[in-house]
């Protein structure tokens, strides 16, 4: 037997999430492992006929304290942590009664779920499990001798080594699985402690932790020449993570973040009011617009930019039916998501193999808070989720004319588009869609004058004679510094203007927006998004 390979004569087994288990220990039965269990393992084990060693009668204790204490005990850990052929630890072994374990088999209690469910504090406490992690950990220290399993994907791993291997496990093989588990803990104690950080609304706690289990692999991020994997976290808002892909090519990097950014920005529309339909590139909307339906909301979010719309991302805030994905279907899509679809829609889509359909079950809630994260060198920066919405926002009017009923809702919508653009954000707006939009430059006055040149581009593309800024409204996710940027919108035939203020210069602005005869609101709200 090459000298890396441990046989597996013991298995402890203890697991709350009970899939596969009996078929898993009846395998490991036939390889002649002798089994080991706690509580609800030990019984469903032996309820299925085969023959189980209760940890209870191993240590020589009962189960206590409601199963809090059941397996923090030396004849479990120091038949984990013992070291093979060390002569000090064999004595020890041989003094005290303790035999080896070579295979700990643990998922640990449910705490992110019993959270997503809405659970009071003292259910989540108790689903805080204690021994699991323990054991995990002891086992993976210990990886030269002992192989753990935390995930029921990997039992099949387990039995394949075993059967290649006359009842052995290898190194390579342990080092693996201890490299998961340490993963595994250590995602674990991040929810716990995120949750506790919640309750105590403690929003900069003295440590963080942030972790993830892979939902998948990607061939490469952003570039190729840039490793990636996609990782869902405990919090379950719908959008990507939530989804089933009914069809299409496997996600890219590029269309992860950028269907993200697309389905959260679709959000702020509420479907039992509009319909709405967001087109994204490069995490960036290239129109947006709500109608009656999905099909009038697409046309007008692709009448916007329908240059940067081909190879973009479409979110909807409906179920897609025929007749968007009908209209979808014209140009080069690379992702439509949803919360849903029905069926003459998956068939029209499905004539177009590449395009990916995903399918998230429900909206994320724009006023949902949460944790953003980025990473800087040598450190993280994280921060609360932007959960401002216009609709909650107390809007102020600053000049001498006031909006129209008409041009106040257009620049509702245009702020709720801005909190999606990146800054520098201008977005031009009329009729409940973007009419053109600035997005990411690094003066105000360039990215008002970009989505004024966007209008008329957009107006060209229409066969229309004037420029759709004509008559719009404009909305900056912040203050002008200067009334240039405002003077552009203006220039541009904008007619009422949304901002948040509080710049030194804002009796200047609100003079010059006075002058060029413009209605201006403001909200107190920075919608920053770098």
């Amino acid at each position: 037997m090459p000298r890396d390979l441990r046989p597996v004569t013991r298995a402890l087994l203890s697991v709350s999430d009970k899939a596969g288990l009996i078929d898993f220990a009846r395998a490991l039965a036939a390889h002649g492992v002798e089994l080991v269990s706690t509580g609800g393992t030990s019984k469903a084990i032996a309820d299925a006929g085969l023959k189980v060693t209760d940890v209870s009668d191993l240590t020589g204790f009962p189960e206590m304290m409601d199963g809090r204490v059941k397996t923090l005990h030396p004849k479990v850990h120091g038949g984990l942590l013992a070291i093979r052929e060390n002569p000090e630890h064999e004595a020890a072994m041989l003094a005290h009664d303790i035999r080896r374990i070579d295979l700990l088999v643990v998922n640990l209690y449910p705490f992110e779920a019993t959270v997503q469910k809405g659970a009071d504090y003292d259910d989540c406490v108790e689903n805080i499990d204690i021994g699991g992690p323990a054991m995990i950990r002891a086992a993976a220290k210990n990886h030269n001798d002992v192989a753990v399993v935390v995930d029921v994907e990997d039992y099949k791993t387990i039995l394949d080594a075993l059967a290649a291997q006359n009842s052995s496990t290898s190194l390579d093989l342990r080092k693996r699985l201890a490299q998961k588990a340490y993963a595994r803990t250590a995602a674990y104690d991040a929810a716990i402690s995120n949750w506790f950080a919640g309750v105590l609304k403690e929003d900069a706690p003295d440590y963080r932790a942030i972790g993830g289990k892979l939902a998948e692999k990607m061939r490469y991020g952003e570039n190729p020449h840039q490793a990636a994997g996609f990782y869902r976290t405990p919090e379950q808002r719908f959008g990507v993570s939530t989804a089933r892909q009914v069809q299409g090519k496997t996600l890219s990097y590029n269309n992860v973040n950028d269907t993200d950014a697309a389905f959260e920005c679709v959000a702020e529309f509420d479907p039992a009011r509009t319909a709405a339909v967001a087109i994204i590139k490069h995490a960036n909307p290239c129109g947006v617009a709500e109608a009656a339906t999905l099909r009038e909301a697409y046309e007008l979010a692709l009448r916007c930019d329908p240059v940067s719309a081909f190879g973009g991302i479409v979110a909807l805030n409906r179920k897609l039916d025929a007749e968007a994905a009908s209209e979808i279907v014209k140009i080069f899509t690379e992702v439509i998501i949803a919360p849903d679809a029905d069926e003459e829609a998956i068939r029209l889509v499905g004539a177009k193999k590449n395009l990916r359909l995903l399918l998230t079950g429900g909206l994320p809630n724009p006023r949902t808070g949460g944790l953003t994260v980025r990473t800087v060198a040598g450190g993280i920066l994280v921060q609360g989720r932007d959960n401002a919405v216009v609709d909650d926002m107390d809007l102020r009017v600053v000049t001498k004319r006031a909006p129209t009923a008409r041009e106040l809702a257009d620049l509702k919508f245009a702020f709720r588009i801005c909190k999606h653009v990146k800054s520098n954000a201008i977005v031009y707006a009329r009729d409940g869609a973007t009419v053109g939009i600035g997005a990411g430059q690094m003066s105000r006055v360039d990215s008002s004058r970009i989505a004024a040149w966007k209008s008329a581009e957009a107006a060209k593309a229409a066969g229309l004679a004037e420029t759709l800024a004509r008559g719009a409204v404009v909305a900056s996710d912040a203050f002008f510094p200067f009334a240039d940027g405002l003077l552009a919108a203006a220039e541009a035939g904008a007619t009422a203007v949304i901002q948040p203020g509080g710049s030194m210069r804002d009796d200047e602005v609100i003079k010059a927006a006075d002058e060029a005869g413009l209605a201006m609101v403001m909200t107190g709200h920075r919608h920053f998004r770098h």
